[in-house]
């Protein structure tokens, strides 16, 4: 069928929480069940039900799960069925009964304070607005049009169903049938906030209009600037009663006395959150600070630090004297560290370490003591054809000390000198031993191949492959 032709919010019946407000310090507010007569209420708002009806509807019911508002659910069901004092049309096994936890009342947060608190938090909501105002640990009417907003749109999507009902009935409470009327039909805050609340078991119908296919709210809702409109012509009234009996004068002197506005905010007792510290001076003294103890500190010299400092202010004279990686108060603000001291006579009077002419404060000497200590590949590695690294039997690197590393390096440079290479004689740039001698692989076996031709191709190969030509890079 579609849209439903009607939309009823129902108002739960009276509860013992309305009758006694005191009864929500000791019972869960979903657990508040109706009075005797809130039965009553809600069996009569069935007997209108009915007759609101036509024979033909079909009905789908959605209720707060608070055990109130099922009540009241199961004493409208409970006439609306009857077939007393006729046959009624309308069957129970035929209508959709749905528990909605989105329609539940506005949370007040757990078991109340005391009637006195409460109503100071009435007037407090008063003064605040009703729509922004979160009850301490439970909510606001905004947290709650949320939740209505989220059941607005999984309604229009079952609206979209062909078997949905042709009437559809809400049964929840007196806040939130106002925060579902705000919600779909554009209400601002400020009309939200004047309206009133709505009766035990009052019925806000919206009925869909043929042509256009939207909802028309048949009800006029009650506002708190109509009563106020309505007092003020009644006391309008009374006074010129009064004035016509001669007792005005005393009216007007009553009607003097200001009434001083209620403060909520703040500190109403007065303020003494500032007597047991200090407040902070602005970021620019502090910065200040820092700075003259960075440079006391520079200077060797020793400042007694201001009360009110920062971190690095207040760090103890035995800290003070420690490198930044001894700090265990300050180690990651950069405003307590102090900038390294260059001694740039030192550094243009050694070797410059790096292309750009940085300062270096590495002598000489040290760095030579450093190169020999680096690990690098041994001078005496035994390669293979290939230049790839060691053969079989062989280790990868040798250990030796500076002075081993020195005396060979000296014995090398003599070698070469003398025109050796690895001990053996040159001869026209090659090793004698390779000339008069066939070659050998490395694991010891005799080459098959012989003859000075050979060896001087493989010469030849040997320099081309060593030759930039014949580099991989």
């Amino acid at each position: 069928m579609g849209r439903p032709r009607l939309i009823i919010l129902i108002r739960h019946a009276q509860s013992e929480g309305n009758k006694n407000r005191d009864i929500h310090q000791t019972i869960p507010d979903h657990r508040v069940k109706l009075t005797e007569d809130g039965w009553q209420q809600a069996r009569e708002a069935g007997r209108r039900l009915r007759a609101l009806l036509r024979p033909e509807d079909t009905l789908q019911f959605y209720t707060s799960p608070y055990r109130r508002t099922r009540e009241t659910t199961e004493g409208i069901l409970e006439t609306l069925t009857s077939d007393e004092p006729d046959p009624s049309p309308f069957k129970r096994e035929k209508m959709k009964v749905y528990e909605e936890p989105r329609l539940r009342e506005q949370d007040f947060g757990n078991f109340q304070p005391c009637s006195a608190e409460m109503e100071r938090m009435w007037q407090e909501r008063a003064d605040y607005g009703h729509f922004f105002y979160r009850i301490p640990n439970g909510e606001s009417a905004a947290d709650a049009y949320d939740r209505v907003s989220g059941f607005n749109e999984s309604l229009w999507r079952q609206f979209g169903e062909d078997d949905f009902a042709s009437v559809c009935v809400l049964v929840t409470h007196g806040l939130m049938s106002r925060v579902f009327l705000m919600k779909w039909y554009h209400f601002s805050v400020e009309y939200f906030e004047d309206l009133r609340n709505v009766n035990h078991c009052e019925f806000l119908i919206m009925k869909k209009q043929e042509d256009s296919g939207k909802y028309d709210l048949e009800n006029n809702l009650r506002t708190w600037s109509e009563l106020r409109r309505e007092r003020a012509v009644v006391k309008a009234k009374e006074e010129k009663d009064l004035v016509d009996s001669g007792k005005a004068a005393k009216v007007e002197r009553q009607n003097s006395i200001p009434i001083p506005p209620r403060k909520w905010g703040g500190c109403p007792q007065g303020c003494n959150h500032g007597k047991n510290f200090k407040i902070r001076r602005d970021l620019a003294e502090l910065r200040q600070h820092d700075e003259n103890c960075a440079n006391a500190k520079n200077g060797l010299t020793h400042t007694v630090p201001e009360v009110n400092g920062t971190i690095a202010s207040r760090r103890s004279p035995a800290k003070k004297v420690q490198g930044s990686h001894h700090s265990e108060d300050d180690s990651d603000d950069p405003r307590g560290r102090t900038a390294p001291q260059i001694d740039v006579t030192k550094a243009q009077e050694e070797v410059v370490s790096s292309p750009d002419g940085t300062p270096s404060y590495i002598t000489i000497e040290d760095r030579l003591r450093n190169a020999l200590k680096t690990p690098q590949k041994s001078s005496f590695l035994h390669t293979g054809r290939d230049f790839g690294g060691t053969y079989s039997g062989h280790a990868s690197e040798e250990d030796f000390s500076e002075n081993d590393a020195r005396e060979r390096l000296a014995a090398k440079a003599a070698r070469v000198k003398n025109g050796e290479r690895n001990g053996v004689p040159l001869t026209n740039g090659r090793d004698s031993s390779t000339v008069r001698h066939a070659h050998a692989n490395k694991l010891g076996d005799q080459s098959s191949d012989g003859g000075d031709e050979a060896e001087e191709d493989l010469d030849k190969a040997e320099q081309e492959d060593k030759s930039v030509r014949g580099s991989v890079y």
